[in-house]
């Protein structure tokens, strides 16, 4: 692990970032702690071709400090963790993930790990082997959480557009869907059904096919998404996409999907700003599923998905209307705000 990794779980505040390493399974990766001042710390287990530790540790604490902030802002009762494996060949996956369910049982509680990229039913069912700090992906778990991201992310989808246009009138709108995995196959489908014309990207050009004919969408080129006019980019894939050289591509009004962590740096948001593309925080919208996830772990309750939409709708209305009422990037007081309620929660402790 690098000294740039240190430097921020350092000056961040992050109350734990843990390097590991098992002989046995040959699993490498990193556990990041953000925040339990909420509550115990939710996130799921990402499996990546990372080029070293120090850059999944860079990772990890990206991602743990945005499961806090969209923990805050849905006022979930949860912090926010991760937990990310070097994706190397050779390894023994179930062994793999087996560790992981140790280092979580070590926990005691304090962090619940969740699917993501690399985790789906059978990882899972391998952690939960060692644990019960895990989703159960069955039946008797929180219900299908891909569908709860994808609902939430349309609603929010909604929610901007009446912002900006007072309705969102959505068979005049053309959107763009960046990836056609379990989330953004779902953001499309629910788009279609709401009559909008669908133009979707996905670097996967066998799933791009088999998911476009399925639901009636357009195909465009992968490397020409960015410069697509739309009315919606919604990116639905990994994160990072916005940066100094793709941030000037963008062709839409709202920029808005399930990606975690879309801005490569917050002043990539004030820049979309400046350009009059209205960025809807991804803490703020793609939250369906840790609201699913986290309220069943915590209380029992399996939440129906179109209270989860209005629950996300919600939480986006009020980032964008407070954002506008103090002229600045809705990212920045979302961010501002998550962190305001985190330390309130921290004081009254």
């Amino acid at each position: 692990m690098n000294f740039d990794a240190l430097e921020t779980w350092h000056r961040e505040g992050f109350e734990q970032l843990t390097a590991f390493r098992d002989p046995r399974s040959g699993a490498r990766g990193v556990l990041a702690l953000h925040s339990t001042q909420l509550g115990p710390a939710f996130g799921g287990i990402r499996r990546w071709s990372y080029p070293d530790l120090g850059a999944a540790a860079r990772d990890a604490l990206r991602l743990a400090r945005a499961m806090t902030y969209k923990c805050a802002l849905a006022d979930l009762p949860a912090g926010g963790g991760k937990v990310v494996l070097l994706d190397t060949p050779g390894v023994a996956l179930p062994a793999q993930y087996e560790h992981v369910g140790d280092l979580v049982e070590r926990l005691n509680g304090r962090y619940f790990a969740g699917p993501d990229v690399g985790a789906g039913e059978a990882e899972l069912a391998a952690v939960r082997r060692r644990t019960r700090w895990v989703t159960d992906p069955g039946p008797d778990g929180p219900g299908e959480l891909s569908a709860a991201t994808a609902t939430g992310v349309v609603h929010g989808i909604e929610a901007a557009l009446e912002f900006l246009d007072g309705a969102a009138d959505w068979p005049r709108r053309t959107i763009v869907v960046q990836g056609l995995g379990e989330v953004g196959a779902r953001v499309a489908a629910q788009l279609r059904e709401r009559g909008v014309r669908v133009l979707a990207a996905d670097v996967d050009a066998v799933r791009a096919e088999r998911v476009a004919a399925e639901l009636g969408l357009e195909l465009i080129d992968p490397a020409a998404q960015l410069d697509t006019p739309c009315d919606v980019f919604a990116p639905c894939a990994l994160g990072g996409i916005l940066h100094d050289v793709t941030l000037v591509r963008a062709r839409c009004r709202v920029l808005a999907g399930s990606a975690n962590n879309v801005l490569a740096a917050p002043e990539h948001g004030d820049r979309l700003h400046a350009r009059g593309v209205l960025f809807v925080p991804d803490i703020a919208i793609s939250s369906g599923a840790l609201i699913r996830g986290a309220t069943f772990a915590l209380s029992g309750a399996r939440t129906p998905l179109e209270q989860i939409g209005e629950r996300v709708a919600a939480v986006v209305r009020n980032v964008l209307a407070s954002a506008a009422a103090r002229g600045e990037p809705p990212v920045r007081f979302a961010e501002r705000e998550a962190q305001r309620r985190v330390e309130l929660a921290g004081a009254v402790r």
